[in-house]
């Protein structure tokens, strides 16, 4: 895709001016690393400090009548039953045969409202698939332009929002509205940290006043570090059509007790009967950087492939999420090897997450 074809943010204009290379995700034109940073600082800034992300790529989406709730409870996986309003709650919207669609975060507004935030690329096919099922009263509208999106991560979050005059809510997934915006403490970092959900011509605003307090801004490469040392599954990468969530080990984010959610059927007799593969950690042993669909053997034994792979900035070493057979009877602490280029590497097989997060 061209970058003429691609979305930009309302950032975009601010991030030129402090010298991002950018790179197409999502359908969207987005900052991968700063001038003056590179993704080892920014991922440092983040485990140590604060700093913040544009991810206004995020897709936003709105189920609103009476019964919104118990609608979207009854197509995503998590039970929304297990939160109060104004909690947030990590989902999946799954096809009937149990591959994932999507992965999102689902805002619990009231019994009558609920708030979405897909992946950019999937807000489509949500949007498509919640319009469908809708009973009639409820509405299901596309708010992607909207909202901008904007991930302050880091043990300094607190303070720096503090400073700009912004609540800080205390508990994980909690979320309170602060004039038009509002601000949430999730994060896909591990750290603590908040994302404002900021209307589209607010946000160079707000961004102005977080750079303004010190917070380094930081890129889509940086996230992707970050997220990889606490395990978090990246859709299409580790959570797909053809990657459930038990073999994702993702069953925590499935309402197993409910009576009806899209793909239920299909993954409780995979759950039942155990998964054919399962993601797991792996941490190399000597050098080299893993990526995604590079093999992994036991001795002459292909048993699977990486889903995700990069360098660790904390660890210093090279890590990786793989699904791996789970008849060739693998346990944490095995050793394997990935070929990485037509070389194959040693690898300890671990769970993650492979640093420990400061999010309880």
């Amino acid at each position: 895709m061209s970058a003429d074809a691609l979305s930009r943010s309302p950032l975009h204009e601010r991030h030129v001016a402090l010298g991002a290379k950018f790179a197409a995700f999502g359908g969207w034109e987005m900052p991968l690393e700063y001038a003056g940073g590179g993704v080892i600082k920014e991922h440092t800034a983040v485990r140590e400090a604060s700093g913040v992300f544009d991810v206004s790529h995020l897709g936003k989406a709105r189920v609103r009548g009476e019964g919104a709730a118990a609608f979207v409870n009854a197509c995503l996986t998590n039970d929304l039953g297990r939160i109060a309003p104004g909690k947030a709650q990590y989902t999946l919207c799954c096809d009937e045969s149990g591959g994932v669609v999507d992965d999102l975060i689902a805002y619990l507004v009231s019994d009558d409202e609920v708030f979405l935030i897909p992946n950019a690329a999937n807000t489509a096919s949500v949007v498509r698939l919640l319009t469908a099922a809708a009973p009639a009263g409820v509405t299901v509208t596309d708010e992607h332009s909207g909202w901008a999106v904007l991930a302050v991560q880091g043990p300094q979050s607190p303070e720096v929002l503090a400073k700009l005059g912004l609540p800080t809510p205390d508990d994980y997934m909690a979320f309170v509205p602060s004039g038009e915006l509002i601000v949430c403490r999730t994060g896909y970092t591990g750290e603590h940290g908040y994302e404002l959900v900021v209307p589209w011509s607010a946000a160079g605003e707000v961004w102005d006043s977080l750079i303004g307090a010190g917070v380094r801004p930081c890129g889509l490469g940086a996230r992707d570090t970050l997220r990889t040392e606490m395990g978090y599954p990246l859709h299409g990468q580790d959570l797909s059509l053809d990657i459930t969530p038990v073999q994702a080990r993702s069953g925590w984010a499935v309402g197993w007790g409910k009576p009806a959610f899209w793909g239920r059927d299909a993954l409780v007799a995979e759950k039942a009967a155990g998964p054919r593969r399962t993601l797991r950690g792996l941490e190399l042993t000597g050098r080299g950087i893993p990526r995604g669909h590079m093999p992994v053997y036991a001795g002459e034994s292909l048993i699977g492939e990486t889903t995700s792979g990069t360098f660790s900035p904390t660890k210093k070493v090279g890590i990786a999420l793989a699904l791996l057979d789970t008849a060739a009877g693998i346990s944490d602490g095995d050793l394997v090897e990935v070929d990485i280029r037509g070389r194959r590497t040693e690898a300890r097989v671990v769970k993650p997450p492979f640093v420990q997060p400061s999010v309880r």
